[in-house]
């Protein structure tokens, strides 16, 4: 029970106030917009949060099922990103030649706007599933890269001489000692780029899909005042789907990586 109410008033509680008094000033600047200062589209500048929660709630089957499509593409497309951004990192950590020769072409590919690559990927595919599996993997990709490879060199050199001294073979010494120690790193590449991954799937809807949350969105944008409260509900949606994958990225850790500071009840303390 004292660790209850410890963690109300460390974390939980704090949260429930700034939740509360965002949503008092919001609806607050709302109506001023909409009766005092009389903006023209005053709502679609700042609508009321209780008519988006209606919204949301009146057309939640539909949101949750073109939701589910973009996170499922979206998913599809990191997974595959991460693997491929894994699979690059051991291969650069084992050999510098590698590392030369893939990682200025890495770092090159990420100058290239997402915002212009994703209607070329999606006008030489011509499948919308597709085209966002692989915008989402490409978003993917870079951050997992750089952050396990960071993560595979940081081994205590101490402990990996003592690995070599017993004459360990290159799979034990990476089983055993470079892949724990590089699970922080790759973790905070994976919390990065899960919800950049929803928005590239997102972004390549608004080309002109027939299904997901960005399809919804660009419809509404699309009628103008009349659905402002549904288009604000998708924005919402776009929103949690991309705080959902970064929870479920940080879930993931927790079970994986438990011993790492933050998780520990006395924050690091042994």
């Amino acid at each position: 029970m004292k660790q209850n109410n410890a963690f109300m008033r460390g974390r939980l509680l704090p949260l429930l106030v700034w939740i509360f008094g965002l949503l008092v000033i919001w609806e607050t600047v709302s109506w001023w917009l909409l009766n005092v200062a009389r903006t023209p589209l005053a709502q679609s500048k700042l609508p009321y949060v209780h008519e988006v929660a209606s919204t949301l709630w009146k057309y939640s089957g539909t949101l949750l099922k073109e939701g589910g499509a973009t996170f499922g593409n979206a998913g599809v497309g990191f997974l595959i990103g991460a693997l491929a951004g894994v699979l690059l990192a051991v291969l650069m950590s084992l050999s510098r030649t590698i590392e030369q020769l893939a990682f200025p072409y890495a770092i090159a590919s990420q100058m290239i706007p997402v915002l212009g690559l994703a209607p070329i990927i999606y006008g030489i595919v011509r499948d919308e599933q597709v085209s966002r599996i692989i915008i989402s993997g490409y978003i993917t990709f870079f951050p997992v890269a750089l952050n396990m490879l960071r993560g595979l060199r940081s081994v205590d050199p101490s402990a990996l001489e003592l690995m070599h001294s017993y004459a360990a073979k290159p799979w034990a010494v990476y089983w055993k000692l470079r892949f724990p120690a590089a699970l922080p790193g790759l973790f905070s590449g994976l919390k990065i780029a899960a919800p950049l991954a929803v928005t590239g799937a997102i972004l390549v809807e608004l080309m002109g899909a027939q299904h997901g949350i960005g399809v919804i969105m660009l419809r509404n944008l699309y009628y103008g005042p009349s659905h402002t409260y549904m288009f604000w509900s998708t924005v919402l949606v776009g929103a949690l789907l991309g705080m959902a994958s970064y929870w479920l990225m940080s879930l993931a850790e927790r079970l994986a990586a438990p011993w790492q500071p933050e998780f520990r009840p006395k924050g690091g303390g042994q």
